[in-house]
């Protein structure tokens, strides 16, 4: 303690002070906490009437021609991917290069040989992920955003800021939740769009969504479906190994069965994203997706245009 003298009156004053010890840094504080980045995806593409989906043509919307493979990966890449593992069927990589166009050097492959389903496929790419978080993403999907962010870049940002595995999901009428995995769970308060899972369902009956799968909040007859997009933590690769060492000889292993799985050993949310998936295997699926990037970009008036000249010629 020192003594200092007021300038007034001459009494003294009394100021304490404490002497500081400075340690190393790894001495008085906790290590940081690592925080979650999102660089790598995974592709799967290896199904027997998909694997040709991705290499067909479509227009961006600035008008530029090239494949579907390469919107996704545009797609990505606008999320901050840096590298991309495509599961290919044995003998398909270069079709898959060709198609990449400037974003071939990014890719890796993964061959799919004696395949035994979805979840298998997403297993190949175990070495490629390298205990990282990582982007996974359906090749038979396109995908439209509503804002100035990719789907992809919505999803990666939500599960960088809550450092968990997060699913894209779509509200979706009950007579076509036959075809999606199909989420139950509760929102997330103050989070619009964000529900903490609890369940997932693959392909469900609408009496067993109507019994498992509703969601507060949502439209009287939907449910909430997965997109075909996840940001996905490594805890899903031991939980897809269970599932095929459980696996009779020869039966396949999707993915829905491991994330129900998922939601109950760690945190895992599904999140709404601001855009729509298009299925290129369904009928008219390729041509909806063109109609929506189309309508979306420079040559909207000129779709509008002749979509009305063939409905007034037509009828």
């Amino acid at each position: 303690m020192s003594v200092l003298h007021g300038p007034e009156d001459g009494k003294p004053r009394f100021c304490r002070f404490h002497v500081l010890t400075f340690l190393p840094e790894s001495a008085n504080c906790p290590p940081q906490k690592a925080v979650m980045k999102v660089t790598k995806a995974v592709i799967t593409a290896a199904g027997d009437n998909h694997s040709s989906l991705p290499l067909q043509n479509v227009v961006d919307r600035e008008g530029r021609p090239g494949t579907a493979l390469r919107r996704t990966l545009d797609e990505v890449v606008n999320a901050g991917i840096e590298e991309v593992a495509v599961i290919v069927r044995p003998g398909q990589s270069q079709p898959y290069v060709d198609a990449a166009e400037a974003h071939a050097s990014r890719l890796v492959f993964f061959e799919q040989d004696s395949p035994r389903g979805y979840g298998d496929a997403i297993l190949r790419a175990g070495s490629f992920v390298e205990g990282q978080p990582f982007l996974h993403l359906v090749s038979d999907h396109l995908y439209v955003s509503r804002s100035d962010k990719s789907c992809a870049a919505q999803l990666c940002e939500v599960a960088e800021q809550h450092e968990c595995a997060v699913s894209a999901i779509q509200a979706t009428r009950e007579n076509e939740i036959v075809f999606f995995g199909t989420v139950g769970g509760t929102p997330v308060p103050r989070h619009d769009g964000l529900y903490e899972v609890s369940t997932v369902i693959e392909k469900p009956t609408p009496t067993v969504a109507e019994q498992e799968l509703v969601v507060a909040g949502q439209r009287a007859g939907h449910y909430l479906c997965l997109f075909g997009m996840h940001v996905l933590t490594p805890g899903i690769l031991e939980l897809l190994q269970e599932s095929l060492d459980a696996a009779e000889a020869g039966a396949t292993i999707d993915l829905s069965s491991s994330l129900a799985k998922l939601a109950q050993s760690e945190q895992y949310l599904a999140f709404e994203v601001d855009g729509q998936r298009f299925n290129t295997s369904y009928r008219y699926g390729l041509l909806l997706a063109q109609l929506a990037i189309t309508l979306g970009g420079v040559d909207r008036d000129l779709l509008l245009t002749e979509l009305v000249r063939q409905l007034a010629q037509d009828s």
